[in-house]
């Protein structure tokens, strides 16, 4: 296992930096997960550490030992792709043998290896079938077993499960989750996902244009993410615009209808407009009046809940998620009372760029 740490890293196509200036630092034994839309480069970082991607700026180092200009087979990773990537002509068997083979050990150590990681890997008794003879989920454990067959310093996974279908990536998840636990391996893996992030990861990194916008654990990201992008992009959310004002020294968060909700977390910050982010699922109905009046618009039933895109009273859209009930009794055109769950409320300059109440370490 090695202690990944990356600094200032740079990387350029034609003259043009996809990635300016990135620093990291991936503890030993983690699975850290690169997440973020397509374009924003973290497959090309994840290819930096391969060494398949040359490197512009900036130093990559395994523990103590600087891996910049090693070749790629010389850094003792392991690599799971998008496409498995495994040998169409060899056995399942054969196929997790391969890295082995390559590095002359004994016949002995290669059987203990290979077994160990075909019951690891639950594909013990698909060890005489081809690929082609295989599921996707099956194939794609084959590519994880040989990866972790070698023994490797760190694992690399780029959109390991995005042929998959959806229930097969759920259980795909879990048991790549249960396994690097097991093994105790660095893993960095490469989604585009938000969900699969959030189900799989130690920490992510939420990376926008070669730019890392935040790095913490799933729950850290969620409830108090650095800015508007990381709200946006990790879950759902509604952004408001509003004005932080005060009364009497008492912070409050002033809507567009003039709504004033008490939030005196900002009592220290000063007056200025904002941008408020407001989860579904903190919309709260309630019989009584509430902090909004909305109408509801339609509705999506989704099982363990259902999702209602409202309007509020002085037209402003939103969307409110509710647990699910056998007897749904609300319809199009119906009126409801709201309330905010103010724990659950982030406020950000009106950039975006930061979030006022700060960000958990």
């Amino acid at each position: 296992m090695s202690e990944i740490i990356i600094n200032n890293a740079r990387k350029e196509y034609n003259g043009l930096a996809v990635i300016p200036d990135l620093s990291v630092s991936i503890p030993e034994g983690t699975l850290f997960t690169l997440l973020g839309p397509s374009g924003c480069g973290k497959t090309t970082l994840l290819r930096m550490i391969a060494g398949f991607n040359t490197i512009e700026g900036g130093d990559f180092y395994f523990n103590e030992d600087r891996i910049n200009d090693k070749d790629p087979s010389k850094r003792n990773i392991g690599m799971v792709f998008q496409n498995y990537a495994i040998f169409p002509h060899l056995t399942v068997r054969e196929n997790v043998e391969f890295g082995l083979k390559q590095r002359k050990l004994s016949k002995d150590e290669i059987k203990k290896n290979t077994d160990k990681y075909l019951n690891l890997m639950q594909i013990a008794e698909y060890q005489d079938r081809k690929p082609d003879q295989l599921s996707g989920g099956q194939q794609q454990r084959v590519a994880l077993a040989r990866a972790l067959a070698i023994n490797p310093d760190v694992l690399l996974m780029d959109e390991p499960l995005s042929n998959l279908d959806a229930k097969l990536r759920v259980d795909m998840r879990q048991a790549i989750r249960e396994i690097q636990r097991e093994v105790g391996i660095t893993t960095v893996y490469v989604t585009h996902d938000q969900e699969e992030a959030m189900a799989i990861s130690d920490k992510i990194a939420v990376m926008q244009a070669g730019i890392i916008q935040q790095v913490g654990k799933p729950k850290e990201l969620y409830h108090r993410p650095s800015n508007e992008f990381v709200a946006t992009f990790i879950g759902r959310t509604n952004i408001m615009d509003g004005n932080l004002i005060k009364v009497d020294g008492i912070a409050y968060l002033e809507f567009k209808d003039g709504f004033k909700l008490a939030f005196p977390l900002l009592n220290k910050e000063e007056e200025q407009p904002v941008r408020i982010s407001i989860r579904p699922e903190e919309f709260i109905r309630v019989e009584e009046k509430g902090d909004f009046e909305a109408i509801i618009k339609d509705s999506i039933y989704l099982g363990l809940n259902t999702e209602y895109f409202l309007e509020l009273n002085y037209g402003e859209n939103v969307q409110m998620s509710e647990e699910s009930t056998f007897y749904e009794n609300l319809n199009s055109g119906d009126k409801v009372n709201l309330k905010v769950n103010t724990k659950k409320i982030n406020v950000f300059t009106s950039d975006g760029g930061r979030n006022l109440l700060g960000v958990s370490e």
